[in-house]
């Protein structure tokens, strides 16, 4: 199973980007999926993540400014990234709950500049 995430980049704070990630190598039925923030001498923390049904469940850094969305058919979660801050900085990872354990990619860097 690979999760293959894109969309990181560089970026002054207020602006905008996209991260997509897309399953592939199982026809496993996928869960939740969603995104993770590693930053720079922090934990890694939930950013967002959305049902298969679609609810979506927010971080508050995210709440407001990030927005979470997934196309069953293609297997693929992405996130909307809006009014961007250097806080935003690190490597997002991107999640999938297969039926019996958790799938994750390779991570995408995001650096947000002042």
């Amino acid at each position: 199973v690979q999760l293959q995430a894109s969309g990181g980049g560089l970026m002054q704070a207020g602006g905008s980007l996209r991260l997509s990630c897309a399953v592939s190598g199982t026809s496993d039925s996928i869960g939740a999926m969603g995104w993770y923030l590693q930053a720079p001498g922090k934990q890694r923390d939930l950013v967002a993540a959305i049902t298969r049904s679609g609810i979506t469940n927010y971080g508050d850094s995210a709440k407001g400014r990030f927005t979470i969305s997934r196309d069953n058919a293609k297997r693929t979660v992405s996130l909307q990234m809006s009014s961007l801050k250097p806080e935003d900085t690190g490597v997002y990872s991107c999640f999938a709950d297969g039926p019996y354990q958790t799938f994750w990619g390779q991570g995408t860097q995001v650096t947000v500049s002042s």
